[in-house]
């Protein structure tokens, strides 16, 4: 179940594509006095029309999200999909923060008798009733000048809030490390806060299919502020000249974009 995700391959895996985690990073962050940058969980809950996704929900709810928190997490957002692939299905993002409190937390949960309780039904759940269908888990690190969460106000009505979920592939390290730069020093990210793109996280990932890549999230009031926003960020000036820098250009430093229009479930805490 989502207790025993194997948490010592998807570290192998971030290992082998170059990526450092522990102690290298957190020397160069007292050096520099940066702070310390979160890492985030993705998980992609697969699911089946029909109870499964209240199964699902019942025990994020009641079981997963609170012993989270207990456990130094969080906060934890939960969305389903409502445009783009992967509907029916489930999003859980877990921020950690650090790599140390995502390899703890299957040890923190078994220790933890509220959560054992609460999660019975989850963890003892029968062949024919399972809460899900399958698991995807990725793996990705807050940039630099990004390094936690920014969870959205709770003005306007939450009933109409959504959230943007967004991934861009590079075909190599360093046309990946040139999309990272223009967001994280090269100023993209305020073109998106001016232009009312409002971010919740910008990561790298660390583990996925369509290495390297990086993903972030973006909030809105509702779909018509969400077209508003994204027309006033393409005829911005600042954003036009960027773009047409020569060697920025999308075709010569992105292969694809994954996207996908998400509602948070009225337990997330996100």
């Amino acid at each position: 179940m989502a207790t025993q995700i194997d948490r010592r391959s998807l570290l192998a895996g971030a290992a082998l594509g170059g990526v450092t985690l522990a102690g290298a990073t957190a020397q160069a962050q007292s050096r520099t006095g940066q702070a310390a940058r979160e890492v985030y969980e993705l998980r992609t809950y697969r699911l089946v029309n029909g109870p499964m996704k209240e199964r699902l929900d019942a025990y994020l709810r009641d079981a997963f999200i609170p012993a989270a928190r207990r456990a130094g997490c969080g906060p934890v957002g939960a969305f389903t999909v409502t445009i783009g692939p992967g509907s029916p299905g489930l999003y859980v993002l877990v921020p950690y923060p650090s790599i140390e409190d995502f390899v703890a937390l299957p040890g923190r949960l078994a220790g933890d008798k509220r959560y054992a309780k609460a999660a019975e039904p989850f963890s003892n759940a029968a062949p024919g009733q399972p809460p899900y269908a399958s698991l995807d888990v990725k793996l990705m690190r807050a940039f630099p000048r990004f390094p936690r969460v920014e969870v959205p106000g709770t003005s306007g009505s939450n009933t109409d809030r959504i959230f943007e979920l967004r991934t861009y592939f590079s075909h190599s390290d360093t046309a990946g490390a040139t999309k990272f730069g223009m967001f994280d020093t090269g100023g993209e990210i305020e073109i998106f806060r001016r232009t009312g793109l409002k971010p919740v996280f910008f990561a790298q990932d660390l583990t996925g299919p369509r290495l390297p890549s990086l993903t972030y999230l973006l909030t809105f009031p509702d779909l018509a502020a969400r077209e508003r926003s994204w027309s006033s960020f393409g005829s911005d000036p600042a954003w036009r000249r960027l773009i047409a820098t020569p060697g920025l250009t999308d075709p010569e430093i992105t292969t694809g974009i994954d996207n996908q229009i998400l509602k948070p479930t009225p337990y997330s805490e996100i």
